[in-house]
């Protein structure tokens, strides 16, 4: 059971952390995600990882105490939106990290509500701006359920999304605006017309020709 004052830890790191494939792979998730440290994301693949196990050890059971097993564990990775009703044990083997942490409260909020940056939805998060249901959630790492995303919203002291309206209204106009002066500059655009040029110079030969014939 261990000391409940030095709870075990719920992650692990790679086996080899120095390799930078491994490396640039976490910071492009992290990035992508608005992570805030690797630690999140090493529970995240730890959280995976144990997923798995269970999925193995399924499968190398007998086919009596599978079907009795199997429903228990497709279930619950149903519940958060990981597999649809009908996966098997295949498809739980083919999940991705990037799987798990899209049933993240912080990236659903971000996927929802049109922020910029994964970092501005963790910041609505952190900061009690966010509720499902009737409670307030500031967890950004929250495994949201297939059931609770269709409750996520703000709270209504937020101006969250006063702020967000204002913002897509200037975009808008700016986009109008631009489309406008680019119309005006091709409509302002002087039309290229042929000039032509006096032959006065051949003129003024053929006359001197003739003048010294006559001479």
């Amino acid at each position: 059971m261990g000391d409940p004052k030095y709870p075990r830890r719920a992650w692990r790191k790679p086996k080899r952390p120095l390799n930078y494939d491994l490396k640039m792979e976490e910071l492009k998730t992290l990035g992508t995600f608005g992570l805030r440290t690797k630690r999140e994301l090493w529970k995240a693949r730890t959280k995976l990882s144990s997923v798995r196990k269970q999925a193995r050890s399924l499968l190398a059971l007998e086919q009596d105490v599978r079907e009795e097993k199997e429903p228990i564990l497709m279930k619950s990775l149903a519940k958060i939106g990981l597999v649809s009703s009908d996966a098997t044990l295949d498809d739980v083997l083919n999940l991705q990290v990037t799987d798990l942490l899209t049933r993240r409260l912080q990236t659903l909020v971000f996927k929802k509500f049109g922020f910029k940056t994964p970092y501005q939805a963790r910041q609505a998060v952190v900061h009690r701006h966010i509720m499902i249901g009737d409670r307030v959630v500031d967890i950004p790492s929250y495994t949201v359920t297939a059931v609770e995303e269709e409750n996520i919203r703000f709270t209504p002291e937020s101006k969250i999304p006063e702020i967000l309206e204002k913002i897509k209204d200037s975009q808008v106009e700016t986009s109008e605006e631009d489309e406008n002066t680019t119309e005006n500059t091709v409509e302002d655009k002087p039309e290229t017309s042929s000039v032509q040029v006096p032959e006065t110079k051949s003129e003024n030969t053929s006359t001197d020709l003739s003048q010294k014939q006559t001479n």
